[in-house]
């Protein structure tokens, strides 16, 4: 009977790690490509195109899967309602998903519950379950193969897994190569099922960008590719490396290009890895996929200077599992280890999240948002264009049609931007005359201020500091100790 009780231990920590993340939800903290993918759920559901522009197809979200399961939401609970719930089943998603991962290296029920919660809290798993993107279920998946296919040896997830993994996200190509790579060499076997389903995985995403949008991968990496490269030397390539690598291998950024706190947390994490490895455990073989795993996709996507942290969020938290595992195992002075762990790291990392949610969803949700809110109401034509960066907040709740500098949702702007990098922007203006400009620069000034002084005047303004100030003093206190957001100038077009 009491065996019966212990089991169900880590099923009741997942219930207490989603509904204390629920706390979260309260700070407004969404990610702005969030509401990319949304937009595109609900052109889905306006236009039946998967777009972002009315009726024109193009894969402006990174994720496809996510797209229809957002699609599904907004049909549900309506456009006005979707993001509570769709935000809670994410954070669910994720919770069931390091349930899941407890099992595969962990015995003890009681260490399950620690291990589900104390994973739970940390900056990473926090952003994955309330940021709105698609990582939620991205982790869920994964970790479900993990447990379901290689662990209880299910056949049919070996096939049909990988498939949906891959649909979520293409760079998922690495998760998948290195269980295959792991895996064939631990067992000295290959597992065909799995083959079938990464085949298949691979072949139904490329299939599906080439038939529905005539493209072989998804726009927003041509996108990104063809505005943010640059030829670096190799002496550059290594520098651009170390100055990334503090900030993003690690869950804390500092200010400045060297991080101790990463190398600290990096080297634990190594020595952890190592004395778990050493057991010759049967749980060693998910330690390794997890972990060389963790380090592959780092240092790739740093070596690509991909400098955006929801690249990250899952391998930091895969690399810090053997952490966990060696502290909650301990059978000496295991409590001040614990002890150590939560108030020397997870606390404080829990508290600077706390702030840094309160301080982004401030700058994103009451001052960004508003900006979208504004011209809501201003303009009544939303085939109306807007030029601006980001897309997401801001057309979002504008509903305007929408070109973005990166050339995430339009297509067209890639073109000018092939022509002329330096000048692509003017252009854009040029060919494309947008009604409305938001920009960061003072238009008015610069070597195009005439071309803008003739055709275009000052709207409004935008500013940061205008959303500082709060009745509750101690928000107040934290939207002034750490501002998010960026000022901004919209213009109308006059002619």
């Amino acid at each position: 009977m009491a065996e019966a009780q212990n089991s169900k231990f880590p099923i009741y920590a997942v219930i207490i790690t989603v509904l204390f993340k629920l706390l979260f939800l309260l700070t407004h903290y969404i990610q702005e490509d969030a509401f990319i993918t949304w937009r595109v759920a609900q052109n889905l559901l306006d236009y039946g195109v998967i777009g972002f522009n009315g009726a024109t197809r193009i894969s402006a979200s990174t994720t496809h899967l996510y797209v229809f399961v957002s699609y599904i939401f907004n049909l549900i609970f309506g456009k006005e309602n979707f993001i509570e719930p769709l935000l809670i089943f994410n954070s669910i998603l994720f919770t069931i998903g390091t349930l899941f991962l407890s099992h595969l290296v962990l015995k003890n029920p009681w260490h399950k519950a620690f291990f589900i919660f104390l994973i739970g809290i940390l900056p990473p798993s926090i952003k994955i379950s309330i940021l709105g993107m698609e990582y939620g279920l991205l982790f869920f998946l994964e970790m479900a193969l993990l447990y379901y296919g290689f662990h209880k040896g299910k056949k049919w997830v070996l096939t049909l897994l990988p498939v949906l993994i891959m649909f979520t996200r293409v760079d998922t190509v690495i998760f998948l190569g290195i269980a295959f790579l792991v895996d064939t060499f631990w067992n000295k076997k290959i597992r065909w099922n799995y083959v079938l389903g990464g085949v298949l995985g691979i072949l139904s995403t490329l299939a599906f960008n080439w038939f529905y949008f005539g493209e072989v991968v998804n726009n927003t990496i041509t996108a990104k590719k063809l505005l943010y490269e640059e030829n670096f030397t190799f002496q550059q390539h290594i520098h651009y490396f170390f100055k990334s690598f503090g900030n993003f291998w690690g869950m804390l950024k500092l200010p400045g290009d060297f991080n101790p706190f990463t190398i600290v947390v990096l080297i634990f994490e190594l020595l952890c890895f190592i004395y778990l490895i050493r057991q010759r455990g049967s749980r060693n073989y998910f330690l390794w996929i997890i972990f060389i795993f963790g380090w592959t996709k780092q240092l790739i996507f740093l070596s690509q200077k991909s400098l955006f942290d929801w690249y990250y969020w899952v391998p930091q938290l895969l690399l810090f599992v053997p952490v966990l595992i060696f502290v909650l195992e301990q059978k000496e002075r295991r409590n001040l280890w614990l002890s150590l762990l939560v108030g020397i790291y997870i606390l404080p990392m829990l508290a600077f999240q706390t702030v840094h949610a309160i301080a982004t969803g401030n700058g994103e949700w009451n001052y960004r948002r508003t900006i979208g809110t504004f011209l809501n109401q201003y303009e009544k034509d939303k085939n109306q264009w807007i030029l601006l960066e980001p897309a997401g907040y801001i057309p979002y709740f504008s509903g305007l049609k929408t070109i973005d500098e990166v050339g995430l949702v339009d297509k067209q702007i890639q073109e000018e931007i092939k022509k002329d990098k330096v000048n692509y922007w003017i252009n854009t203006v040029k060919t494309r005359k947008p009604k409305y400009l938001l920009s960061y620069q003072n238009l008015d000034e610069g070597k195009n201020a005439e071309y803008y002084k003739t055709h275009y005047k000052l709207l409004k303004e935008f500013r940061v500091k205008d959303h500082l100030n709060s009745k509750n003093k101690i928000l107040e206190k934290i939207y002034h100790l750490k501002p998010s957001g960026t000022d901004y100038n919209l213009y109308i077009r006059v002619d």
